[in-house]
Formats: structure tokens, C-alpha cells, sequence
């Protein structure tokens, strides 16, 4: 608790706990690619008031997002575009005009809409309407169902960016914490707070943030010369921590991948990979710290194979344990204050009361009848783990599962059970973000276990061996599996029986590191 920086003074939300752990939040229905999305737009929002990477008090911080409503609703909530670009081949004055009857009547969040200025800019209808299809194929996770409001394409440049939107009919657009959760306002603060800003800004400068770039002056020629937005001001989220080794490794992975020579659009789904894995170390070491738990945190990788493997069974049981950590962390972090003095000096239930209000935002005022029923202070706090776990339960717990699957940490296949099993991606992702050039391939896996706990074959299983339940044998078959599949993506040459090198393609080749 002492390490902690303070809490927001205003809190909307029934207790301070997930918060005061993890920080306000980490949010199981935003993927990392929509965390990512979020982080680019605080970024572009401090980017254009001077401020990027800046922060001047910790947690005391806002920014103003943009909301490109004319883009969106030429992009997402124009059905009827493809139609009309095909029954008006040879009339674009037809066309045009047709499409501004269906469009001013469908469109929604523009006040006294014009999208005249478009018949300037797109001449033919046709070229128009391909632009619309290039983009609309850009769509982030375009196999979803979600609202046209919260669809995002491809961060080409800043006329991309703008925040999830809640837009109905004959209503204001509201800011809806659904898909941008704030989980990337968090991912912005650790960047900021790992002393790397600077050239991380460097990095993106050339891409995402870069207006002139051919693909996102296409996207600009979408927008109004000069586009409203509908945005306010939106305030920051909280990171509990000011400095964490975690921020560190994380902004020096983010370098690794913006100062190789993979060009800068291809690096972004490497950064979504590499972020969602530091995001689920950053949630699973703070669970580790509250239960006092310092040994080293380590993750059992199956290299899939044809047939189960102890290494399978192991890997379930890996994941199964850290799936339970923030669960524990949440219990662990309330009933910590039965231990202190203040607790010690407690008469009644009243006092009680007054001092969880104090430490943990709990109960609020408007729900105290929640716990009338509690007959002593023990009483009490049972009933706030139980809210607190059960909260926990629709969000938060579920981080670690949802985001391991996501970047192709966790995966079922062959296997009813979950366990960490990664896939061609995330290694391609592990690769860029380790080699820097070539590496001999013991080396690697050396590396991954030092950066990321990673266990996967006899030298980093050691300690499992010593136990007797698995042989050494399994993990060298495991990591032989590893070679294979590395080399079969181009990412591993054998030079000979006893020399094996892992191979960064946008690395120097003739840098060999030796541990």
C-alpha cells in the first residue's frame, strides 16, 4: 500500500481494489489491438498539444481525443455506397446525388451534415467508392459484430485515429469505455514512465504519426478540410507505480522492433504481440507482489506436438496456476489490513466501516444497506472480498486468459484444457524483439527465459527435472520442436549438428551474441 501513488480523488467506480493493484484498468474486452488504437490516440492528442511522452504530476493528466464522425459514417454506416457505385456506372452526377439523399438521411452524430465537399475531391463516384472498399478491408479484426461507431481501420497516419464512440440518433456521441477500456491510457503511462519516450516518439514519427504519408492523406481526403470534433476532454487513466523494471522492458522491446529495419506498418502487429505479453507479465508480477510470492515468474511453453506430451500436461498446469494469481491477489490484498495498528484499534463495526472507506473506497455511501447484515468487523471484511472477488470476476480475472489467447500465447489445440502453446506469430514477434542480428539457438532460448520466464527446453527446466516428475529428455524434444518450427518460418539456419543459429531477418547477420 505505502508504494502506491495516491488515488484520483474522484472514483467512479464501487471500490478502489482491481484499481489500486493493476491500475484503472486493465479491461478483458479490449484486445491489444484496440489497447494499442487507445494508445495511439492519447499519443496523437499529447503529440498535438506538444506534450507527447510528457507527464508533469503522476496520474494528474488529461487529453482530447478526436472524433472524426464524417469519416466514420462514410466508412462504416454507408451500406448502400456499393449499390449505388453499380446501378450509376456512367452517371457520377447521378450517383452523387443519390448518395447524398441516402447518406444525409442515414448518417448520424453530424449536425447540419454537408459531404459535398467529396464530389470535388472524387469526380468519378467509382474511385470514390473503391477508396471507401480499400479502407473498410483495413478494418482492425474485421470479423466482428461491433456497432459501426466502434470500428477502426489501420493506424496508416493521424487522420486514423479517433476514439470509440457511443452515436444514436438525435443524441450527442458519448465516450464509451467498452472496447477502449483505458487499458491503453495505461500502456501510454508505462511508455512515459520508462524513460524511452523520446525515442519511441522518434520511432513512430515516420508512420502512424506522420500526416504526409500517401495512405493516410487518402484517409484525410475523406475528412472535411476542416473536420469538427465532437470530443471533450477526457481525463487520464491511473498507474499505481511511478518506475517499474517492467516499463523498461517493455519500451526496450517497443525499440527493438521501431529501430530495426522492418518497415514501420509490418512492425505494428509485432508491437500489438509484444505489448499484450508485457501486459499480461505486468498483470501477473503485481498479482506476485501482493501475495509476497518473489520467485521468479515462469511460463511452461508446449511446442505443439502431434501427440500429448508430459510437456502439455505441465504447460495446462502453468497456465491453470497464474489464471488463479489475481483472484488470490484481490483476497490477499484486503484482509492485509486485519495486520495493521488501525485495524488493531477497532471497537465496532462503525469504526470498521470508516476505515475501509478510507483505504479502500468501500462501501460507498449510497450502499451501505449492502452490509447491514454484518455482525462484526471480521464479518465485514468477508463481505468485502466476497464483492470485491465477485467484481473482479467480470473483468479483470478474465485479462490473463483472454489476452494469452489473443497474441497466440494460450491455445486448445488438441487439448480440451488451456495452456501456453505459442503461435508462428508471437514467435516471429519473440524473434524480432531478442535477435538483434543472429543467435546461436541455446542462446535464444536462454534469452527468452530471462526476458519473459519462458521455459522451454532441458537448461531452463532444470529445476523441474531435479523434481523427477518430467525428464530431460521431454524439454529437449520440446525445444527440438522449437528449432524445427523456426527454421520451416525462416527464422533459424543449421549450419551444422552442433550449430544452430536464430536469425532476426531485419537484423545485422553479422552480429552473433554469445551469453
Amino acid at each position: 500500500m505505502n508504494n502506491r501513488l495516491p488515488r484520483p480523488t474522484q472514483i467512479d467506480s464501487d471500490m478502489w481494489v482491481d484499481e489500486a493493484i493493476w491500475g484503472h484498468r486493465l479491461y478483458d474486452e479490449q484486445t491489444p489491438w484496440l489497447c494499442f488504437m487507445e494508445f495511439l490516440n492519447v499519443l496523437q492528442a499529447e503529440y498535438d498539444a506538444g506534450k507527447a511522452f510528457n507527464e508533469t504530476e503522476p496520474n494528474k493528466w488529461a487529453y482530447l481525443p478526436q472524433s472524426r464522425l464524417y469519416l466514420r459514417n462514410i466508412l462504416f454506416n454507408n451500406p448502400q455506397i456499393t449499390l449505388i457505385a453499380s446501378r450509376y456506372n456512367y452517371d457520377d452526377k447521378e450517383a452523387w446525388s443519390q448518395w447524398y439523399e441516402v447518406m444525409n438521411k442515414g448518417q448520424t452524430g453530424i449536425l447540419n451534415a454537408d459531404f459535398s465537399y467529396l464530389e470535388k475531391r472524387f469526380p468519378k463516384f467509382e474511385d470514390f467508392a473503391l477508396v471507401v472498399q480499400f479502407l473498410r478491408e483495413t478494418t482492425i479484426e474485421g470479423d466482428n459484430n461491433k456497432r459501426w461507431s466502434s470500428q477502426f481501420i489501420f493506424p496508416y497516419g493521424p487522420n486514423c485515429l479517433y476514439e470509440d464512440l457511443n452515436v444514436k440518433e438525435n443524441k450527442t456521441p458519448t465516450n464509451d469505455r467498452r472496447f477502449f477500456g483505458r487499458t491503453g491510457e495505461l500502456l501510454y503511462l508505462m511508455l512515459v514512465r520508462s524513460g524511452r519516450g523520446s525515442r519511441i516518439l522518434q520511432g513512430l514519427q515516420n508512420s502512424v504519426l506522420n500526416p504526409n504519408n500517401k495512405f493516410n492523406r487518402l484517409v484525410a481526403a475523406l475528412e472535411p478540410s476542416e473536420p469538427v470534433n465532437s470530443s471533450t476532454v477526457k481525463p487520464g487513466g491511473y498507474l499505481p507505480y511511478l518506475f517499474l523494471p517492467e516499463y523498461q522492458a517493455l519500451a526496450d522491446d517497443w525499440l527493438s522492433l521501431l529501430e530495426s529495419d522492418i518497415p514501420s506498418y509490418d512492425a505494428i502487429p509485432h508491437l500489438v504481440n509484444i505489448t499484450g505479453l508485457h501486459m499480461i507479465l505486468y498483470s501477473l508480477k503485481r498479482a506476485k507482489e501482493v501475495l509476497k510470492d518473489d520467485k521468479k515468474l515462469t511460463f511452461i511453453l508446449e511446442i505443439v506436438s502431434p501427440k500429448k506430451t508430459i510437456i502439455r500436461e505441465l504447460s495446462s498446469d502453468s497456465f491453470t496456476e497464474h489464471n488463479k494469481l489475481s483472484q488470490k491477489a484481490i483476497e490477499a490484498y484486503i484482509r492485509q489490513i486485519v495486520n495493521t495498528e488501525e485495524w488493531g484499534q477497532i471497537t465496532d463495526i462503525s469504526e470498521a466501516i470508516t476505515l475501509l472507506k478510507n483505504k479502500y473506497a468501500w462501501p460507498k455511501d449510497n450502499k451501505e444497506s449492502d452490509i447491514e447484515s454484518a455482525n462484526s468487523p471480521e464479518d465485514l471484511v468477508n463481505k468485502f472480498v466476497s464483492a470485491a472477488t465477485n467484481r473482479h470476476k467480470q473483468h479483470v480475472n478474465k485479462f490473463h486468459s483472454v489476452w494469452g489467447k489473443e497474441i497466440g500465447l494460450s491455445s486448445r489445440r488438441s487439448s480440451r484444457r488451456l495452456r501456453y502453446a505459442p503461435q508462428d506469430m508471437l514467435l516471429k514477434s519473440l524473434v524480432l524483439c531478442v535477435v538483434p542480428g543472429r543467435m546461436e539457438f541455446q542462446d535464444f532460448l536462454d534469452k527468452l527465459y530471462e526476458k519473459y520466464g519462458f521455459i522451454i527446453g532441458d537448461k531452463q527446466a532444470f529445476e523441474l527435472t531435479e523434481t523427477g516428475r518430467v525428464d530431460m529428455e521431454a524439454f529437449s524434444d520440446n525445444s527440438r520442436r522449437l528449432e524445427q518450427r523456426l527454421a520451416s518460418m525462416g527464422l533459424l539456419r543449421r549450419l551444422s549438428d552442433a550449430c544452430a543459429y536464430v536469425e532476426n531477418p531485419f537484423g545485422n547477420q553479422e552480429e552473433t551474441i554469445h551469453e
